[in-house]
């Protein structure tokens, strides 16, 4: 089971953390702020719950501070349900948001995704059109140059790579990426889209075409493996 972090101000809320995912065999390690975090114990992390809004260094803030440091999943679990919030968050790094108030059943679901698309082998590298998608390092390359894609990012364009020409709604880009279908989370994939076509149209590439009334596709070109 993987090694979690949760960090809340409301000690409430890491018991009820603690006690749903400990019971799902999980090691869950909690802190009231960040200045309790030290950078060890963050990088020993597999999984960061975050608080945005938190006395002295908020979420936002610490996500910041940490990300470039920090590789695993980091979910935000906060009552701020803005979509300015929302975008903000995802643009900066984070992977995903639970809302709070959230379930033990969404807690769990939401963390259990997470941890088993990172745990996931790949061992086959797929050329699309001009970018190589690396399954085994989980990268994207272009010119043999990784692009900087979050892991969510990442996890979005080689769902759509390796289904070429095939169109996904939100929501079933939601259940392939994080395995948890709901509808209202169809918000997290447009702010990972966004971001997406932000970063390779700086490359001159716009290659995720929208599909009016459905979803998203990645234009179909000649690919192997």
């Amino acid at each position: 089971m993987a090694q979690i972090l949760a960090i809340d101000d409301d000690i409430e809320i890491l018991h009820f953390i603690k006690t749903a995912l400990e019971r799902e065999g999980h090691q869950v390690t909690t802190a009231t702020s960040t200045k309790e975090v030290t950078p060890a114990k963050a990088n020993f992390a597999e999984l960061i719950l975050l608080d945005v809004m938190m006395p002295e260094e908020d979420g936002f803030t610490y996500l910041q501070r940490i990300r470039q440091m920090v590789d695993c999943p980091i979910l935000f679990v906060t009552a701020r349900t803005a979509e300015s919030d929302l975008i903000h968050g995802l643009g900066i790094g984070a992977d995903d948001y639970i809302q709070k108030p959230f379930s033990v059943g969404e807690l769990r679901a939401r963390v259990t995704a997470h941890l088993r698309r990172e745990s996931r082998e790949h061992r086959h590298v797929l050329h699309v059109g001009p970018l190589i998608l690396d399954l085994t390092s989980q990268q994207i390359l272009y010119q043999e140059n990784p692009l900087a894609l979050t892991k969510s990012e990442y996890a979005i364009c080689a769902h759509l790579m390796e289904h070429a020409g095939q169109v996904f709604s939100k929501t079933q880009l939601y259940e392939a990426v994080f395995g948890y279908d709901r509808e209202s989370d169809e918000s997290v994939i447009v702010e990972h889209i966004k971001n997406i076509r932000a970063k390779l149209k700086k490359l001159g590439l716009e290659p995720i075409e929208t599909v009016w009334g459905i979803g998203y596709r990645w234009q179909k070109e000649n690919q192997s493996t």
